[in-house]
């Protein structure tokens, strides 16, 4: 019983796809030429084969309109019965890609000439089964079907136009129609309801349009296949069509369902195996061909309905094969009863669902619409084979360009030319790289910005040459290269063309000395390096006081004011527009003054997220009970004011005191030189990280040096001294307010946490997994869309 009641949901819907799949199998077998019969002994072969052997349990298989125009190719050209042979050695090929496994690379095909390919099968069938519906007979080639359909329109006033026009209008009104019928009916699938209707409707009016032929059975319809006497490259070319097709559009079809399937909250049993399916795909080929069915793919209509419909497991899909071959057997006289323009009709709906609207719009949205419409055009004007190499050569030329493309413009910033360049600078832009630079007048300051992943070697010899040459004639150039430095010559006698690429810092995270290049030490008074010239030598411009040869201190920041309005102010306007009425940080941080203590770096966080204090030695002041500072002047107001203005106003939900190895402060205090100048203010100040010398060493740093020790002991004491103010001791006591201690070791680039419990500086990853799972911020999913920014102005 408990088997019957897990059968139960797969039952159900075996019987929808079976309703889909009837309607659907007759109307492919008539579109392309084959015997009715032949699609459903593909609908049978493909249900249960495939379904026992296939890889995706979900996925429902048959016949599919996407191999319709190359099987009516193959049976207008070399009939019936070698299109079978075609179909059995197309199976074959499968089964050796299956062994080989290699469907993966089925799917490095793009989506954009997949859904051009199907786009273009739907407008074939549609345009053809046009003229059946029409009362004519279509021609094997779509150019010329949409060529006589004018006059086909003109001219058809009979029977078979009402049918066809009374079926399309059910299916597209199904959805509808079905909201005014019981429950029960409103199973009924859109394609059943429509041919029903269409073949009600001949009957009722006593219509006789041209009907479903079955003369036999379907077991006398099974035919052997057989070998054709020549023209080998055709069929072989045939084969490989119908194999590679296939197989592309299964393996597609069965990642489509696996999402579908987990958008219903159903996965799958196991994970898809994606060679097991070609190897159940290949096997149901093999069978179909010798029985004398038509070419087995998985099929996505099919397969949405199943997982629609509530299956579980495979034995959905082979359920549904099992009622087609009763059907066929015991009912398949009631085919016969169908007019041939109610399918035509049915038909002309599929055809036209194939070229996906939705679809279009992905492909537009990743820029690959010139592949899908080269895709669509080629399968409908030509073949399809062709029309899906057009779509491969028009993919690869988009991926070239997009790789090798670059982007160059010239801009006038005052009396200052700039050209921009970005991506790949390759002899391919020489062209448009010298018509760029062609337009700067003589004689003036050029500014060249590289933004470049690569400069190959003619595109180096070009600008050097032209930066050389332009100097000549009395003008300026400098080049500043944003990223990996590809033109500048090396410092050193190792060649500058390189092999690899070396990473570097993003300006907004680098000095100024890195991406400015000022000389690091202050023995060398900044002495510019960059800007480079065409030679490779230092700028005169810019930022240089050409007096004493020396960089201004203000200019370097003004330059990088102006990189910062430049780049990242269009970036970060719309963020800050947000927080322009006012803030919400996550946490006051309090640290030192250090130049190389970075807040929002070491912490990567961003403009909103920490109302920062800085102060010599990340202290803070001691506060008695009623509320003045423990010791007098030598208290610092500004620090109590920002505790209080975060802790009552902002209401932070947490204090981080941070600490940095090297800290000047805590040398001082260790060396006692403070105690010589015991008036000084910053002698007063240390008082308040006293303490720390009585604390050393913590548990954890016996093995460090003392100055290393004490920078850690001062973090702990500080985080007592705000313990102890009245605006915080207030906040703990109504919760939730968390104090946390970071300690930043400068030349290793690595911040530690304590562990208050255990009075250890532990690592960020085991702070945070000793944080109950119920009060961590969950991870972004890899689906879940881009936070949303305003626009820049």
């Amino acid at each position: 019983m408990r088997r019957i009641a897990a059968l139960r949901p797969d039952l159900q819907a075996s019987l929808v796809v079976f309703l889909v799949a009837m309607p659907l199998s007759l109307g492919i077998a008539v579109a392309t030429g084959a015997p009715v019969a032949a699609g459903l002994i593909a609908a049978v072969i493909g249900g249960i084969v495939v379904g026992a052997l296939g890889g995706a349990s979900l996925q429902v298989s048959g016949p599919a309109a996407g191999l319709t125009v190359v099987v009516a190719g193959l049976i207008t050209t070399y009939g019936w019965r070698v299109t079978c042979a075609v179909t059995a050695a197309a199976g074959v090929v499968q089964i050796l890609f299956g062994v080989s496994r290699v469907a993966r690379a089925a799917l490095a095909v793009s989506p954009a000439i997949v859904h051009g390919m199907l786009g273009g099968i739907g407008l074939t069938i549609a345009f053809g089964q046009l003229h059946v519906i029409l009362g004519g007979e279509p021609d094997s080639h779509v150019i010329d079907n949409i060529m006589a359909l004018p006059g086909q329109i003109v001219v058809s006033h009979s029977a078979a136009a009402l049918i066809g026009a009374v079926t399309i209008a059910v299916i597209v009104l199904w959805p509808r129609l079905v909201r005014g019928l019981p429950g029960g009916l409103r199973a009924i699938p859109g394609p059943l309801a429509a041919v029903v209707v269409g073949t009600v409707l001949a009957a009722a009016l006593h219509l006789d349009p041209p009907r479903v032929n079955l003369p036999g059975s379907i077991i006398s319809s099974v035919s052997l296949p057989v070998f054709p006497d020549g023209d080998w490259s055709g069929i072989i070319l045939g084969v490989l069509t119908i194999a590679i097709v296939a197989s592309v559009e299964s393996l597609l079809s069965a990642v489509a369902v696996e999402k579908l399937a987990a958008t219903h909250g159903r996965a799958p049993q196991g994970r898809i195996n994606l060679d097991r399916e070609l190897l159940g795909q290949g096997a149901a080929n093999v069978l179909s061909g010798l029985a004398g069915g038509l070419p087995v793919t998985g099929v996505i209509v099919r397969s949405s309905t199943n997982v629609a419909a509530g299956a579980r497991t495979r034995a959905s899909a082979i359920l549904h094969g099992v009622w087609v071959a009763l059907f066929a057997v015991f009912l398949g006289g009631v085919v016969e009863w169908i007019p041939l323009s109610a399918l035509a009709g049915l038909l002309v709906v599929v055809g036209v669902r194939l070229v996906d609207v939705s679809h279009l719009r992905h492909v537009q949205r990743h820029g690959e619409l010139p592949v899908y419409v080269v895709t669509l055009v080629g399968v409908v004007a030509l073949d399809l084979l062709q029309g899906v190499v057009l779509g491969m050569l028009t993919a690869l030329g988009l991926v070239l360009r997009r790789v090798l493309w670059s982007n160059i413009h010239l801009v006038q910033t005052g009396e200052t030319w700039r050209v921009d360049v970005e991506g790949t600078l390759s002899f391919l832009s020489l062209p448009r790289l010298a018509r760029v630079l062609g337009r700067v007048p003589t004689g003036a300051c050029v500014s060249i910005e590289l933004v470049v992943d690569y400069l190959d070697h003619a595109a180096f010899e070009h600008l050097h040459a032209w930066c050389a040459e332009y100097e000549r004639t009395g003008g300026q150039v400098s080049v500043d290269e944003i990223g990996h430095a590809w033109f500048r010559r090396p410092r050193t006698d190792q060649p500058h063309r390189r092999r690899t690429v070396v990473p570097h810092l993003p300006r907004w995270f680098a000095p100024w000395s890195q991406w400015q290049e000022l000389a690091a030490s202050h023995g060398e008074a900044h002495r510019a390096a960059a800007p480079v010239t065409a030679d490779g030598g230092p700028d005169a411009t810019g930022t240089v006081d050409v007096a004493d040869g020396h960089v201004h201190p203000v200019g370097t920041m003004l330059v990088g004011v102006a990189e910062f309005h430049r780049r990242a102010a269009p970036l970060l306007r719309g963020t800050l527009g947000d927080l322009a009425d006012g803030q919400r940080p996550s946490a006051l941080f309090l640290t030192c003054v250090d130049s190389r203590v970075v807040p929002n770096i070491i912490t990567s966080s961003g403009p909103g997220d920490l109302f920062t204090v800085r102060n010599v030695g990340n202290i803070v002041p001691l506060v008695s009970s009623d509320g003045p500072l423990v010791g007098g002047p030598t208290g610092d107001l500004s620090v109590t004011a920002a505790l209080d203005y975060a802790v009552d106003v902002l209401r932070v939900p947490s204090i981080v005191v941070c600490g940095h190895s090297g800290c000047g402060a805590m040398t001082a205090l260790l060396s006692g030189a403070i105690d010589q100048e015991p008036d000084s203010a910053l002698a007063g100040w240390l008082t308040h990280a006293h303490g720390a010398l009585a604390r050393t060493p913590l548990p954890g740093t016996e093995t460090l040096s003392p100055l290393e020790q004490l920078g850690r002991a001062n973090v702990v004491l500080q985080l007592e001294h705000l313990r102890g103010h009245p605006a915080v001791r207030r906040a703990l006591d109504r919760g939730p307010l968390e104090l946390v201690g970071l300690y930043f070791d400068i030349p290793a680039a690595h911040t530690w946490v304590l562990d208050e419990t255990s009075g250890r500086f532990v690592d960020p990853s085991d702070a945070l997994a000793a944080v109950p799972p119920q009060r961590r911020r969950s991870p972004r999913r890899w689906d879940t869309p881009a936070a949303a920014s305003r626009a820049p102005a």
